[in-house]
């Protein structure tokens, strides 16, 4: 039976065109299978126009419970549901038959991986890393494509419309081109990367090394937030992540951005160093409407996992960082001690710092042929 769409109250509030085009999208939405309460609670949520864009990306539905996939990968079930968590995707009903051919096909992947001897544990914690990078990536990826997509005064089936041939032109160039990028940053990164005789002899990566850790923050950001828009403190804190990608070249390697932060990291003492004070120096020719930079170094044993670092020097430039004045680089002893010629420092004092049980000495950084 065709649903009377008016009586339901779908097309309240609507005329002319905009009604007859809700109507047909309605139509067409109904015709190919979602049901009536979908389309409220699309309706409800400004989201119809999105509908179709989503169900295409869905690729036509669940053939599968997730129990039935992890049967034909010959994987444990809850492993696949871990797996989904870690992603930071929603666990999915058991029961639900709710998974594709694709999840057929991604559990059979991890059966492969699993098979070559990779850990469950550290599948678990690459795909924590993978679902925030992807996260990220489809944040991006959706408001280049909406904007780019949207024309003023469209109407909800002429997005759909539009949405959905930008989704079937542009998603299949989506892989190779994340795969492109991944390729060139193992390379990079195994470029930087050492496996010496300890390595070898105890069969295994883990450890920590001897690294230099940088963090760099506008000054007074919070105060900015209460005199500029969402969208003026969006613009300079991706110009941060923009400045910080410049700067950052091996053996420099741009660990994360934490809001109006970068933090970065280098086995090179020296390398890390230049990048900082670049990066100082490249905010303050942005000009009036950009704030300053601040910048603080430590260095020490770090262990990196996960795509992230941790250890003392870590914690420890994050502090100096917080004690640094605006403009400048600040470092601590052993970064001083580590540090080439073509570095001039100054004494900043024996501070203490939050959370850091002793007193810490601070070196104010510039270039050796700086006078300033």
């Amino acid at each position: 039976m065709a649903i009377d769409f008016e009586s339901e109250g779908l097309l309240d509030g609507l005329e002319g065109q905009a009604r007859e085009d809700r109507l047909e999208l309605l139509q067409e939405l109904a015709g190919d299978g979602v049901p009536l309460d979908e389309l409220r609670h699309a309706v409800e949520e400004d989201r119809l126009a999105l509908l179709p864009v989503e169900r295409f990306l869905e690729g036509g539905g669940g053939d599968y419970t997730i129990k039935e996939v992890a049967e034909k990968a010959g994987v444990d079930p809850e492993l696949l549901i871990q797996l989904r968590g870690a992603l930071g995707l929603v666990p999915p009903d058991p029961d639900a038959k709710a998974a594709t051919e694709e999840d057929v096909e991604a559990a059979k992947r991890m059966r492969t991986l699993l098979d070559a001897g990779l850990p469950e544990e550290g599948l678990l914690e690459n795909s924590r890393v993978m679902g925030i990078a992807m996260s990220q990536v489809a944040a991006s990826n959706n408001a280049l494509v909406g904007d780019a997509m949207l024309e003023p005064g469209d109407t909800e089936l002429e997005a759909a419309r539009r949405y959905v041939a930008a989704a079937q032109g542009l998603t299949p160039l989506l892989g190779p081109a994340l795969e492109y990028a991944l390729k060139l940053h193992l390379r990079e990164q195994l470029r930087q990367a050492a496996v010496g005789s300890a390595q070898l002899a105890e069969g295994s990566l883990a450890g920590s090394q001897e690294v230099t850790a940088c963090f760099a923050d506008l000054v007074d950001f919070t105060r900015l937030g209460q005199s500029m828009d969402f969208a003026q403190l969006a613009a300079l804190t991706t110009r941060l992540g923009e400045l910080a990608r410049e700067v950052s070249r091996p053996p420099v390697r741009l660990v994360k951005m934490i809001g109006d932060a970068a933090m970065l990291i280098s086995p090179e003492n020296d390398a890390l160093l230049e990048a900082a004070l670049d990066l100082v120096d490249a905010a303050a020719t942005e000009g009036e409407g950009f704030p300053a930079l601040r910048a603080g170094l430590a260095r020490g044993e770090a262990i990196g996992r996960g795509g992230d670092w941790y250890g003392h020097p870590v914690n420890l430039a994050s502090r100096i960082t917080d004690f640094a004045f605006p403009a400048s680089v600040l470092c601590d002893e052993a970064v001083h001690d580590a540090a080439g010629d073509g570095f001039r420092f100054t004494f900043a004092g024996a501070h203490r710092l939050k959370g850091i049980e002793k007193p810490v000495k601070l070196h104010r950084v510039r270039r050796a042929e700086s006078s300033a």
